[in-house]
Parts: structure tokens; sequence; C-alpha cells
């Protein structure tokens, strides 16, 4: 009898260390009303860059905006942290009995929609990817192989000790790369510069080891890719985004020639509009 009490105590245990990591994992802010939207956010980056867009559309849908953990305000959490992150997910849209759910995500953000798309007796009814590519190993190791990444690396590693002042002038040059704008250069650069370094690092090693390409035949629903063309131009774009979704059935690929990987910075405007577009069709 005292084991198997024992027994239940430690099962009650476990389920309360999973619960409460399924809250730390991601943090969500909702406004609005209507129809349900998911806003997933890029790596490192707040759930605030989709305010604008909230702003936008609240009056007509429920958003719901994510931050996920060690990037801006929230707590770290224990690693494997993508797929904590990816768990909570899913289970804030079964615990809300969210239905019909529209996901926009960038980056990161898009990957991990497209991995909610696939699931099976998924609640999404619409996917808006910005910049987002569901393998993002395969376009920076030629002979990708996710087995073959992990937490013990020397990059890793260098990233780990490196100083601030170092860390810093990494993260001023990333952040010129990913916008044409100067101050959301800045503000991108403040974000990576804000997250838990531990999470940016192992994070990564995470996001890089994701790779859903074989999963996208699994997605039914209408798909709307919203591309950056710079720095590499319209064409490569192209190419590296037919070539990364081509087991995807349906998608409609519409790329921004003025834009680098932040293209709600970028070109604000265009941007919304294509939301726009996209929900009504």
């Amino acid at each position: 009898m005292k084991k198997i009490i024992s027994l239940f105590v430690a099962l009650c245990l476990s389920m309360l260390v999973l619960a409460c990591d399924d809250q730390k994992a991601i943090q969500v802010e909702v406004s609005g009303s209507g129809q349900p939207i998911l806003f997933l956010p890029g790596f490192t980056v707040p759930g605030e860059i989709w305010n604008p867009t909230v702003d936008q559309l609240k009056n007509k849908y429920q958003c719901h905006v994510v931050t996920l953990a060690g990037f801006d305000s929230m707590e770290p959490i224990e690693f494997p942290w993508l797929p904590k992150v990816n768990e909570s997910l899913e289970n804030y849209i079964i615990d809300n009995k969210l239905e019909d759910v529209i996901v926009i995500g960038h980056s990161l953000g898009g990957t991990i929609a497209t991995w909610l798309a696939s699931r099976e007796n998924s609640k999404i009814s619409q996917l808006i990817l910005v910049d987002a590519l569901p393998a993002a190993g395969a376009l920076m190791f030629p002979d990708f192989n996710p087995d073959n990444l992990s937490y013990d690396s020397p990059f890793n590693k260098q990233q780990l000790e490196m100083s601030q002042e170092n860390f810093e002038q990494m993260a001023t040059g990333m952040s010129m790369g990913m916008s044409t704008n100067s101050e959301a250069q800045t503000q991108i650069k403040n974000w990576i510069l804000a997250a838990d370094r531990k999470t940016y690092v192992y994070g990564y090693t995470d996001y890089l080891k994701l790779d859903m390409r074989e999963d996208l035949s699994k997605i039914n629903v209408p798909v709307t890719i919203l591309a950056a063309a710079l720095p590499y131009g319209e064409d490569m774009s192209r190419n590296t985004y037919e070539t990364q979704y081509k087991n995807l059935k349906e998608y409609h690929l519409i790329i921004s020639k003025d834009s680098a990987h932040f293209i709600m910075l970028d070109q604000p405007d265009w941007f919304k509009s294509q939301i726009l577009k996209a929900l009504a069709e």
C-alpha cells in the first residue's frame, strides 16, 4: 500500500512539474474577440513586435500574442527548450478550447506554426508564415543532419564564454543583416542582448535541429508565405522557398523585394496589406 501511495505522489509531482513547464515555456497576452489568431514571434523577439498588427485586427479577431521563455522578461526554462515550447503551445490551444485557429508566425515562429498545423487533430485553419523556413539548419549546413547538432559544441562554448562586449558586437553585426531600418536594427540588437544567454545559445541549437520538411505533407490548410528578397535577391529567395516547401501541397508565396528578414519593420504598410489580403482570401 505504501508503494502505491508513493507512486501516486510521484506521479502527481511529475504532472505538477509538467504543468509548471507549460506555464513557464510561453506567456500569452489576449485581446479582441472573434476567430482566434495565434501570433508567434521569431527567435529572441518578444510578442510586442506584433502590436501594430494586433491593433489592426483585434476588432475582428481574438489575438493571442506569445512570448517565449528566456526572451524579453520571460524566465528561462530547462532544456531541451524548443520541444517544451511546442508542447506548451499545443496544450494552450487545447486547454483554451480554441477552434479554427489562424497562426501568424515570423521566422522560428513560422517553423513552429508548421509543427502545430502538421499535428494530428490540429485546430489550425490557416497559416501566415513570415520569412520562415521549415528547416533553417538545412540552409546553413550543406550536409545537414539534425542528429549531428548538439549543445556541447565548440561554437556554443565560444558563445557562452564570450564577453558582454564581444557578444554585443556580434549582436550589432547580426541585426544589420536582419533589417534595412536603422532604428529596427537597434531594437533587434537589444532583443538579442536581453535574451538569456544560455537560451540564446542552446535554444538556437534546438531551432536548427527542427526539420519540418517531411511533415509539410500533413498540412491541409491554406498557407501564405511572405518572404524577404534581401540580402540575396528575389530569384535566390524564391528558389530557397520552393526547395524547402516542395512537400507542402499548396501555398501562396509572396516576396517583398525591399525587405530583409524583419519584413514587418522594413515595410510595415506593405506587410499590413498582405496580412489583410491573406485573411480575406
